[in-house]
């Protein structure tokens, strides 16, 4: 069975809105890091599709490598877009770091030299409906 994809909530930490994306699973919550459109000193980042392009670079890295036909249509879900509040953002598993440390510095250091906003997270398992 497939495994339920994330879905956005929010929560504080520390007096500031934080994205929290839960799943349905028994093990320890994975890190992600949310690269923000937004500068460090607060303007949009241009173009308006970068999300979609930085995320289509990285297609490539999935789960058991490129796979078969078509497969590079689909974003890999170790890096993907997302808009959150009205903020494109590029949402990155902690696990790209361990599949492949180039991709992640490549990320990571296009981040850095676009001064873009950049904020860490984890998956929190989801709670049951009450009643259950």
């Amino acid at each position: 069975m497939a495994e339920a994809s994330p879905s956005p909530r929010f929560s504080f930490c520390n007096g500031t809105p934080r994205p929290v994306f839960s799943r349905m699973t028994d093990h320890a919550p994975a890190r992600e890091v949310f690269i923000q459109g937004i500068t460090k000193d607060g303007r949009s980042f241009r173009p308006s599709d970068w999300a979609e392009r930085l995320a289509g670079v990285m297609s490539g890295f999935r789960p058991g490598g490129v796979g078969g036909p078509g497969s590079h249509i689909g974003y890999s879900p170790y890096c993907v877009p997302r808009t959150i509040n009205g903020i494109k953002c590029v949402i990155v598993n902690e696990a790209l770091r361990a599949l492949e440390p180039m991709a992640w510095d490549f990320v990571m250091g296009f981040a850095r030299d676009n001064e873009l906003q950049v904020a860490d997270a984890c998956l929190v398992p989801e709670r049951p409906p009450k009643g259950e």
